[in-house]
C-alpha cells in the first residue's frame, strides 16, 4: 500500500492520464509514467518494492522478444506478471507498467513478478530503483551513435550497473558477444551463461564490433562467427576465452515458421520448436529460459510458452491487409538489419519489399549505418521494392548501389509509401516491411486499423 501523498497523488494522476489516452485512442505506454514521475521521481521504487522480484532485460537488440518470452514462461508458471510489453523502456515506460498494474490504493496483485525491458543507457537508474533478482544482457552492438555514442560508453554504464547490484542478484550474459561475457569480471553474485553450441557455418560480418579486449587489449580471434562479432573466441595473447555456457542450444534446424533446437540447461534437456525464425531468436530464447529458471519456472512450462510464442509488435509480425499478408521485421541498427535480410534469404518466394528509413531521434540522427548492411546478398531476389520514410532518397541510392531493382515508387509519407506497396502486388504475393523504428510505429499503426488488429499496448 502506498505510504505517502505525494506517492498517492502520482498514482492518480498516471492512472487519469492512461484512461485519457485510452479513450482518444492512444496507447498511453509511456505518458502516464511521465506524468505519474513527474509528481513522484520516485514512484518506480515505491512501487517496484512491493514486487516479489523482478528481472530486467537490456542488450541492443532483442530486448522486447526475450521479455515477452520471459512473461509468457512465467505466467505459463502461474505466476503474476508485470511487464513493460508495448516496449516503453525508459523509467518512464516501467513506470506506466507499474501504475498500470496497481489498484487505486497503490497495491500491486500479491506476489507479481515484474519484467521489464531496459534500454541501454537506462540500465543503471533502472537497477538503482528496482534491484533485480536477475539482470539479463543479450548483446552489445552499434546502434545510434549520435545518442548512445561508441559502445564502449555504454559498456562502461553497464559495468557501473553491475558493480552497484546486490551480491544476490544474478546476472545472465550471452557467452558468445566477448562485450557481455567478459562482464563476468564485474559481477559480485551469481554469473549464468548461455550461447549456441552447434557448429554452424562461420559467417563474415563486416558489422562485428568486437576486435580487441575492452580492458587488457588482447585481439579477439575467432572459430566461429554466427553474426556480427557473436561466435566462439578467444583471445590471441592472455588465453581468456568464451566460458561454457550453462543454458545452451544444440542441433538448430529450421520448422515450419521458425527454428527447431535441443536446449540445454545444466543436466536437463528439452526440444523446442520455436515459432519464430533467425539464430537471435534462438539467443532470446536462450536468454529467457535462463531468467525463468533463475526465477522458479520449471522446464516445461518453458518450452510450453517458447512453444507458443507470437512474434513482439514489427519483430516478424504477420498482418494482412487488402488481401495480402504483410510481415514487418525491424532493422534499426547494422547487426539486427543484416540478421533480418539474411532470414529473408532463406525464403523461397520471389520478394516484395517495403523499406522505410526514418532519422528521428528514436532512430538515430545519422543515417550512415545503412551503407555497413548487406543488401546485396538480397538483391537477386527482390521483385519489387518501395522506398519511403523521411531519409527515402538516402535509401534508394543506397538500394541502387545493392543492384535492386529500381523502386516502383520513392514516397517519404509512409502512409502513401504502403498504399503503393500494396496497390502494386501480384494477388498471392507477400509484402515485406523493413522499417527503422519511427516508421515501424508509424507504419504498424496504419496496418494494425487496416488489418482489425489491436495496437500494441493491447496485445497480450
Amino acid at each position: 500500500m502506498i505510504r505517502t501523498g505525494r506517492t498517492q497523488a502520482a498514482l492518480l494522476a498516471g492512472k487519469t492520464v492512461r484512461a485519457a489516452a485510452r479513450r482518444l485512442g492512444h496507447g498511453g505506454t509511456a505518458l502516464p509514467g511521465l506524468v505519474a514521475e513527474r509528481v513522484d521521481p520516485d514512484l518506480v521504487r515505491a512501487l517496484g518494492a512491493q514486487l516479489e522480484c523482478s528481472a530486467l532485460i537490456t542488450g541492443t537488440n532483442g530486448k522486447t522478444t526475450t521479455a515477452r518470452l520471459l512473461a509468457s514462461i512465467l505466467q505459463e508458471a502461474g505466476r503474476t506478471v508485470v511487464h513493460n510489453r508495448a516496449g516503453s523502456n525508459l523509467m518512464r515506460g516501467l513506470a506506466a507498467a507499474l501504475v498500470e498494474a496497481a489498484g487505486k490504493d497503490g497495491r500491486l496483485p500479491q506476489s507479481a513478478v515484474g519484467v521489464f525491458e531496459v534500454d541501454e543507457a537506462t540500465l543503471p537508474s533502472a537497477a538503482a530503483a528496482t534491484p533485480p533478482q536477475v539482470l539479463v544482457i543479450n548483446n552489445l552492438l552499434r546502434d545510434q551513435l549520435d545518442r548512445y555514442g561508441e559502445i564502449d560508453a555504454i559498456r562502461e554504464r553497464w559495468q557501473h550497473a553491475i558493480r552497484s547490484l546486490p551480491a544476490s542478484t544474478t546476472v545472465a550474459l550471452n557467452a558468445d558477444d566477448p562485450l557481455v561475457a567478459t562482464l563476468a569480471d564485474d559481477v559480485r553474485g551469481p554469473v549464468r551463461f548461455f550461447g549456441i553450441e552447434d557448429e554452424l557455418d562461420s559467417v563474415d560480418d563486416h558489422a562485428a564490433e568486437a576486435h580487441w579486449h575492452p580492458e587488457t587489449g588482447a585481439e579477439f580471434v575467432y572459430d566461429r562467427i554466427f553474426y556480427a562479432h557473436i561466435g566462439h573466441w578467444r583471445c590471441a595473447d592472455d588465453g581468456r576465452s568464451r566460458p561454457n555456457p550453462e543454458a545452451c542450444a544444440r542441433g538448430i534446424a529450421p520448422a515450419a515458421g521458425g527454428v527447431a533446437f535441443l536446449m540445454e540447461i545444466d543436466e536437463a534437456s528439452t526440444q523446442v520448436g520455436l515459432p519464430l525464425a533467425g539464430l537471435y531468436n534462438i539467443y532470446n530464447a536462450l536468454a529467457a529460459a535462463t531468467a525463468a529458471t533463475v526465477l522458479g519456472a520449471d522446464l516445461d512450462s518453458t518450452t510450453t510458452a517458447l512453444a507458443g510464442a507470437r512474434a513482439a509488435f514489427g519483430r516478424q509480425e504477420c498482418l494482412s491487409s487488402d488481401g495480402h499478408v504483410v510481415r514487418i521485421l525491424l532493422g534499426k541498427n547494422p547487426a539486427g538489419l543484416n540478421e533480418a535480410l539474411r532470414t529473408l534469404q532463406g525464403r523461397d518466394d520471389a520478394l516484395h519489399l517495403l523499406v522505410l528509413l526514418n532519422d528521428g531521434l528514436a532512430d538515430g540522427r545519422d543515417i550512415s549505418w545503412i551503407w555497413d548492411t548487406e543488401w546485396e546478398a538480397l538483391a537477386p531476389r527482390v521483385d519489387s521494392v518501395v522506398v519511403g520514410g523521411r531519409r527515402a532518397a538516402d535509401m534508394a541510392l543506397r538500394l541502387e548501389y545493392a543492384g535492386f531493382p529500381a523502386p516502383r515508387a520513392r514516397q517519404a509519407d509512409i502512409g502513401r509509401a504502403l498504399d503503393r506497396a500494396l496497390a502494386g502486388l501480384p494477388d498471392d504475393a507477400e509484402l515485406t516491411v523493413l522499417p527503422t523504428y519511427t516508421a515501424l510505429l508509424d507504419v504498424r499503426a496504419r496496418l494494425s486499423a487496416r488489418a482489425g488488429a489491436p495496437p500494441i499496448w493491447e496485445e497480450a
